[in-house]
């Protein structure tokens, strides 16, 4: 059970003045909590006044009342005042607010010079403010939509409401922390530091003091210039991304510090190193691949994992969170039959053998040739996995347009994506855990990067088995990819050959498509599938993961891109990627392949290929009948792809009118999107 913990607070309507200031007076600095800092501008830095007409929202999330109490008293204090009563004033709930997206992702017109505010409390378990923050949280790392929504606002401010004698006191309004740096990091100006009030001693003198400083912030003709949070620092981002080799060495062993000839180790010679000295690796213990507090595990849990253990992680996916709501699936249910309230995205490890420039992590997670680290039992990573996915599903309870048969539903996972982050097939013990799933009804689809042979050949039976195919020659792999392994191509193609051996699995290749990097190599694709001949082919535009420098691509590789990082041009349109489509189908069928286009859905810009023997009397069956496929496993005896097929449905057909969108579901439309546009056009 969630608990307010300002609960405690006296009740907003006693108000009395302060004797006793939290909040700085016009000073040029402010301390907030444990030492940070907030550093006003000189008037000679970039000042500008804040926007004198444009209205102000006043957020809050509450449980038990209290917050909203102290919304609706600053609420009715601005309308009384001289200079503010003029503006339009609108208090807003969070917890019940219908689409955060409106303002807090892609803001509407209407919201730009606006001024937010924030009243923010602290609670000692799940709540609907967790499903804000992590949406703040989301936003900032989404690299397919815009970085700095917020920067046309006209300016924000936090206030939190904490007690400190029932946290820790880096704990201690811990969450009004996280919402004004998220805040300040999606481009909002911020207006005044965030405040603080201790509801065991003086939340309401504290609220006042603030409240009155704020004031006069929102009226200062001058203006003021945005406040430089000192003690906020994304350090921990470059850590990271030094630390890719080894992330479980000490700080003072950075890479990046290496002083002698001596300390220099080739990344590629890593797995040579470690398998000459084997013997003496036995008798000292191996380290975590992400140890707790590491800049590594800050830089993934920032992101929205969830560590498992120490090398495994989890996190929900935004499709997820859409089917929850009826609000549509991924392409894996236009195409398998997979319903994504029912999925779970996980990965056994973290670890992964390429730095891809299109990696979704930005090279956040830890690299290498060989497993060197711990390693955790499959019961334990399965375990820690469904729990941890349990939580993030019970922080969907509050958020507005969730149906409550499928949030049920949800807390009995039916399928694991193990394609999450890393090298799946990495994890030593991945056929037991694997075993595992099945064990538990859990359908499997397991994603490799061709570089572990060895592994894949040892694979057992999984419901569905991936290969991911980024580029059809030695060349553009080396670029896009970057593999660690000096012989990347011939493992890359003994991959291929195992994978064509493999006549028992459900195989499927996967091309994310990359403008300028491999998006016209439509002949050399189509001799890669007669290779290895898969079930499947799937076809994806590349989705944009913002800039870094774990993104860098080659220079002058495309036009209007920056040498360091992959940019929005290179992401292709799904008219784009519907033409590469036809044009690999025209080649594949010039080869003599028996292939042909079977499903789309152009909402994840994604269009499968099929082998015609799924296509049965005219009608395609790519859909997966999984109660089946659990039953000839119990039986154990030798079953194929073709044993466990279930039909496809007409709207997830190649050129039907749904696109591959369920019409069962309701499809949200943004209004600056191309569909929206296209539509208003044709009334």
């Amino acid at each position: 059970m969630a608990v307010d913990l300002t609960n405690a607070a006296l009740a907003p309507t006693e108000w009395s003045s302060s004797n006793g200031s939290a909040v700085s007076t016009s000073t040029t600095a402010r301390k907030a909590r444990g030492g940070k800092v907030f550093t006003r501008r000189s008037k000679n830095a970039n000042t500008q006044p804040l926007p004198t007409k444009s209205d102000i929202y006043i957020f809050y999330s509450t449980l038990t009342g209290t917050s909203e109490k102290y919304a609706l008293h600053l609420e009715a204090t601005l309308s009384q005042h001289s200079q503010l009563s003029t503006r339009g004033i609108h208090t807003q709930n969070l917890d019940y607010l219908d689409d955060l997206d409106t303002y807090f992702v892609a803001p509407a017109r209407f919201l730009e010079n606006a001024v937010y505010l924030f009243v923010v409390p602290s609670y000692a378990s799940e709540s609907p403010l967790d499903f804000f923050t992590e949406t703040l949280k989301d936003t900032y790392n989404d690299f397919r939509i815009d970085s700095r929504p917020l920067r046309n606002l006209g300016g924000y401010a936090v206030f939190g409401l904490g007690d400190r004698e029932g946290w820790d006191e880096n704990m201690y309004c811990y969450q009004a922390m996280e919402v004004d740096k998220y805040l300040g990091k999606l481009g909002a100006p911020r207006a005044f530091p965030v405040g603080t009030g201790n509801v065991s001693g003086k939340a309401n003198d504290e609220y006042e003091e603030w409240m009155k400083h704020l004031i006069d912030t929102l009226t200062d003709p001058a203006g003021v210039g945005e406040m430089i949070d000192i003690g906020d620092s994304d350090d921990e981002d470059v850590e990271a991304e030094n630390e890719e080799i080894d992330i479980a060495q000490p700080a003072s062993l950075k890479l990046s510090k290496v002083t002698s000839a001596k300390d220099v180790i080739d990344v590629e010679d890593m797995g040579v190193i470690i398998e000459n000295s084997r013997a003496s690796s036995d008798l000292t213990t191996r380290k975590e691949m992400v140890g707790r507090d590491t800049p590594t595990f800050n830089a993934l849990t920032k992101q929205g994992y969830t560590i498992v253990g120490s090398h495994s992680g989890v996190k929900i996916c935004r499709w997820t969170k859409s089917a929850l709501r009826g609000r549509g699936s991924c392409y894996k249910f236009a195409f398998y039959g997979i319903k994504s309230h029912l999925c779970m995205e996980t990965t056994p490890s973290l670890s992964c053998s390429n730095k891809c420039v299109f990696c979704w992590r930005h090279g956040t997670n830890p690299v290498g040739t060989t497993w060197r680290w711990q390693v955790d039992p499959p019961d334990l990573i399965l375990k820690g996995a469904l729990e941890a996915h349990y939580r993030k599903i019970k922080q969907m309870r509050g958020v507005p347009g969730v149906q409550a048969a499928r949030f049920a539903e949800a807390f009995t996972v039916r399928h694991c994506a193990l394609s999450l982050v890393g090298e799946p097939i990495f994890y030593p013990h991945i056929n037991e855990f694997v075993g595992m799933l099945h064990e538990r009804n859990i359908s499997s689809f397991l994603v490799c990067n061709a570089q572990h042979p060895e592994q894949l050949k040892a694979l057992d039976q999984v419901t569905q088995l991936y290969v991911s195919i980024d580029a059809s020659d030695k060349e553009s792999l080396r670029r896009i990819d970057r593999p660690l392994h000096r012989d990347f191509w011939e493992r890359f193609n003994q991959c291929l050959d195992i994978l064509r051996n493999k006549t028992r699995q459900r195989t499927v290749f996967r091309l994310t498509l990359v403008k300028g990097f491999n998006a016209s190599e439509v002949v050399g694709y189509a001799k890669l599938v007669a290779q290895a001949l898969p079930c499947f082919i799937e076809i994806k535009g590349v989705t944009y993961c913002g800039t870094s420098s774990a993104t860098s691509g080659p220079n002058g590789a495309f036009k209007g891109a920056s040498k360091d990082s992959l940019t929005m041009a290179n992401v292709p349109f799904y008219e784009e990627v519907r033409d590469f489509v036809l044009q690999l189908d025209t080649s594949l069928k010039d080869l003599g392949l028996n292939y042909d286009i079977a499903a789309e859905h152009a909402h994840s810009c994604c269009i499968l290929i099929a082998q015609k023997r799924f296509k049965i009397d005219g009608e395609w069956y790519t859909h997966i009948d999984y109660n089946r496929f659990f039953e000839l496993l119990r039986q154990g005896i030798e079953f194929g792809p073709m044993d466990y097929i279930a039909k496809s449905p007409s709207w997830a057909l190649f050129g039907s009118e749904q696109a591959g969108f369920n019409p069962e579901d309701e499809r949200v439309v943004s209004k600056k999107s191309k569909a929206y546009k296209s539509e208003q056009l044709a009334i």
